[in-house]
């Protein structure tokens, strides 16, 4: 029961969603948002356009603030689509982590359908949880092997993209949690 005490109406009865009462506020938002579009033709729904690159990293929360701030000081704002997972390149080569191979490739496919992107910029992080999932803790356990690790993943990323969309340039690198990047190929 909702205000007053008026029954709500069900999604069979022509009512809204999830047996809601319809909300005046959401349609006088949406027919004003109708409006605007009615008014301004130039306004598009859809997110397409020349872009410079797509973006992968990592979903670590320690990572956000710097790999904006990384993209950010290539003058890159606004230039670029992100995907965010779990391990950066790590997630479209490991073995562990196959099921999620074709979200990679499937955002990378749109994006260059969609945003005609020049180039692919993948960033794997140091202390990666998913590196160790994947690889095991030996992975991440001394700098040497982990850069080892991140140097491989990497060049594989960078092959089979080579190989998927040829035309696309490709720039990979390993951040530090403090931000500083070493790139590779």
């Amino acid at each position: 029961m909702r205000g007053g005490g008026a029954l709500a109406e069900s999604p069979a009865a022509g009512g809204a969603c999830c047996g809601a009462r319809p909300d005046r506020r959401r349609f006088f938002q949406l027919a004003g948002s109708a409006g605007l579009l009615a008014l301004s033709p130039s306004l598009s729904l859809a997110a397409e356009g020349d872009y410079d690159a797509m973006l992968v990293s990592c979903i670590d929360p320690r990572m956000v603030a710097p790999v904006y701030k990384y993209m950010d000081q290539r003058g890159l704002t606004g230039q670029y689509s992100q995907l965010v997972i779990a391990g950066a390149a790590i997630a479209v080569v490991a073995p562990k982590f196959e099921v999620w191979r074709p979200a990679f490739w499937d955002n990378l496919a749109t994006t260059v359908q969609l945003h005609h992107i020049k180039r692919l910029i993948a960033i794997d992080h140091r202390d990666c949880g998913a590196a160790e999932i994947a690889y095991g803790a030996s992975s991440i356990a001394d700098p040497q092997i982990e850069t080892e690790t991140h140097r491989k993943v990497l060049a594989e990323l960078r092959s089979e993209v080579s190989r998927r969309e040829p035309k696309l340039a490709i720039e990979t690198g390993l951040m530090a949690l403090d931000g500083s990047i070493q790139m590779f190929g």
